[in-house]
C-alpha cells in the first residue's frame, strides 16, 4: 500500500515517491473548509501572475497552483494534479482569486440546467479512457 503526500494510506495506483508533506491539509487552509467565494469542481482557473512576480513569500501551495494555472485547468485538475484534497484546493483557489493571483471562470448555468459543451467534454474524455 502506498501513501499520498499527506502521508495517508492510497490505494490504486502507486503514486510517484515523493516525501510526505509534514503539514496537514488543515493547516493549509487555516482550519476553513468553506471557500470565501462558490467554486465550481470544474471552474477554470487561470494564473493572473507574470512571470516576473515574486511569489518566495507565499505558501508553496500557492506558488504550485500558480505554476500549473499559466494553462488553465479546472479546479479538479488541480487538485489531482498537485495530490491536493478537493476542499482543500478550492479555499487556496479562493484565497488566491480574492487576492487576484489567479482568475476564476465559473460554469454558467441555464436555469439549473448542466453546460451541454461541458458534458460533451466529459463525454469525449470518457471516450478517449
Amino acid at each position: 500500500m502506498t501513501v499520498d503526500p499527506w502521508g495517508q494510506p492510497h490505494g490504486g495506483a502507486p503514486i510517484p515517491q515523493e516525501p510526505a508533506s509534514p503539514v496537514r491539509p488543515f493547516t493549509v487552509t487555516g482550519g476553513r473548509t468553506t471557500p470565501r467565494m462558490q467554486l465550481a469542481i470544474e471552474a477554470l482557473v487561470s494564473s493572473a501572475t507574470t512571470a516576473h512576480l515574486d511569489l518566495s513569500g507565499r505558501p508553496p501551495e500557492y506558488r504550485a497552483i500558480s505554476s500549473l494555472c499559466r494553462q488553465v485547468r479546472s479546479v479538479a485538475e488541480v487538485s489531482a494534479l498537485l495530490r491536493i484534497p478537493l476542499g482543500v484546493v478550492r479555499v487556496v483557489i479562493a484565497d488566491m482569486a480574492a487576492e487576484g493571483l489567479v482568475q476564476v471562470h465559473q460554469p454558467q448555468l441555464d436555469a439549473g440546467k448542466p453546460d451541454v459543451t461541458l458534458l460533451e467534454r466529459v463525454l469525449s474524455g470518457l471516450r478517449r479512457l
